[in-house]
């Protein structure tokens, strides 16, 4: 009798310890997920915004004044982060040049992705950004994933974001090219964006040459 008391007593213990363990192990999991959504939260606040290459056009003629607008659309929806995005050039904001949806996932590992869709009629959306009423009818459906073109964000530090492309994984056809590749890097104050194209003998036939772009946030849409 002693000796099945004593057995019982281990395999409680045994019991007991094991279900401590998976515990401990739901709980980190909850803890990491948790964490994983505030970054990714922390990611669509710093890309969310108005934004312009001012300053860099006015210290090199090379490149452009580009407006770059982002805002968060569908925020209903809980499959990720879903911004609209607007890019001009700066003394002709009503006829942008490039709007796109993003959509932005938590991947784990503080790594993140930012998928990339078309509109099969960009110009019914123009303005999308200042009256979001414009996009209330689109759903994910009606737009073109343009595969191979997420550029995949790790975080580094407390409020930085780099990532880029896949390596030739983001086909184009624009200026001849047949791949194109981007580098970008996000900050509490700046967006820098590196877009270029390359044709088939890996030469670059678009896209800033020195370096990327440079999107200050403006003053008074500083965090």
């Amino acid at each position: 009798m002693k000796s099945i008391i004593i057995r019982f007593f281990w395999v409680c213990c045994l019991f007991g310890l094991t279900a401590c363990h998976q515990n401990n192990t739901q709980q980190v999991k909850i803890n990491k997920s948790e964490s994983s959504q505030q970054e990714l939260l922390q990611l669509v606040q710093l890309m969310s915004g108005e934004f312009d290459s001012l300053k860099q056009s006015q210290l090199d003629e090379s490149y452009y004044h580009i407006s770059l607008k982002m805002k968060p659309i569908w925020t209903q929806r809980n499959d990720g982060h879903w911004l609209y995005v607007e890019q001009a050039v700066g003394t002709m904001l009503d006829k942008p040049y490039r709007q796109r949806i993003y959509h932005v996932t938590a991947l784990g590992n503080n790594k993140f992705s930012s998928a990339v869709y078309e509109f099969s009629d960009p110009s019914a959306v123009v303005g999308g950004f200042e009256n979001p009423k414009l996009l209330a009818d689109i759903e994910p459906s009606d737009l073109t994933l343009r595969k191979g073109c997420a550029v995949i964000l790790q975080k580094y530090g407390d409020e930085n974001y780099s990532g880029s492309t896949g390596d030739k994984t983001c086909l184009s056809q624009l200026r001849g090219a047949t791949y194109a590749n981007s580098i970008v890097d996000i900050t509490a104050t700046s967006i820098s964006s590196w877009d270029q194209g390359f044709d088939s003998n890996d030469q670059q036939v678009w896209g800033a040459t020195a370096g990327p772009y440079v999107f200050d946030r403006k003053p008074d849409d500083l965090h």
